[in-house]
């Protein structure tokens, strides 16, 4: 009998490790289909050669001297940071005011959640001819102010909402109407029950939301007239010649989008770990 069951038991056995390679020849190729480009692009932007591109020549840092010595490419990013705080606060404001509002019942919510929605179903490239018609129609002068901020809040809304509404529907209620049972006024319930529950939700949503901003390309586009941000002037490059110091930008946007999605990943931990 232990020798039948040997014989039943080593087809599952050799089935569970055929499983178990099949599994980490995906996970490695995923892995790599996704990672190795991101690890050229860092290599590329430290090769001494004047092409993009294979064989590595030697280690040199002049690419990135060249971008953050440039006048053009230290506007860019600053509009690109400026523009991406500014919808970024917005944004979550919005969005914040916008998932307390839905907790209650009204007219058409479910209709008015839809046209909240409704940025993330347009794509990008008829997004942008409708932002450009229409402020050509309502001659505003185009630029990162004027209608670029529009644009990126109304991109970035709709995310921001996504990410604060779970969390602000799945608070407690019955705190804050013990807050107002003792006398709070609703702006003292929000600022002192509310928000203090929310915030981890609240800052993340705010680091998630200037990473859309700083990398969004297609409808800053066709909205930001003659200047510009890192994305539209890495494709103004682009669109020029194949300069060496390419692969030092897409570097110096990447690690800018990292740090920030880093920083917000810490102070929502750090904010989650703080006792209330």
């Amino acid at each position: 009998m232990a020798g039948s069951t040997d014989t039943a038991g080593a087809p599952a056995d050799r089935l569970g490790r055929l499983r178990a390679t099949a599994l980490s020849v995906y996970a490695g190729l995923f892995y790599a289909v996704l990672y190795l480009p991101i690890l050229l692009l860092v290599v590329l932007s430290f090769n001494d050669s004047q092409s993009i591109g294979l064989p590595f020549k030697g280690v040199t840092l002049r690419w990135f001297e060249e971008v953050l010595g440039s006048s053009a490419m230290r506007t860019s990013i600053a509009n690109s940071v400026l523009l991406g705080i500014a919808s970024s606060v917005i944004a979550t404001v919005l969005a914040l005011m916008l998932a307390l509002g839905f907790r209650n019942d009204f007219a058409f919510k479910n209709l008015l959640m839809k046209v909240v929605l409704l940025p993330i179903l347009v794509p990008g490239i008829v997004g942008g001819v409708i932002y450009l018609v229409f402020f050509g129609y309502a001659e505003l002068p185009f630029g990162v102010w004027s209608t670029a901020l529009p644009v990126h809040i109304t991109w970035v809304l709709p995310f921001a909402f996504l990410t604060l509404f779970p969390r602000v529907h799945g608070l407690d209620r019955s705190l804050e109407e013990a807050a107002a049972d003792l006398g709070a006024r609703p702006w003292v319930t929000f600022r002192r029950v509310t928000f203090p529950l929310i915030k981890p939700g609240v800052v993340a949503t705010t680091m998630f939301a200037f990473t859309l901003s700083f990398d969004e390309f297609i409808r800053t586009l066709f909205s930001i007239g003659n200047e510009r941000t890192v994305p539209v002037h890495l494709w103004s490059l682009l669109s020029d010649q194949m300069a060496p110091f390419l692969p030092a930008v897409g570097v110096v946007i990447m690690a800018i989008s990292m740090m920030v999605s880093l920083a917000g990943f810490a102070l929502s931990a750090r904010a989650d770990r703080r006792p209330r």
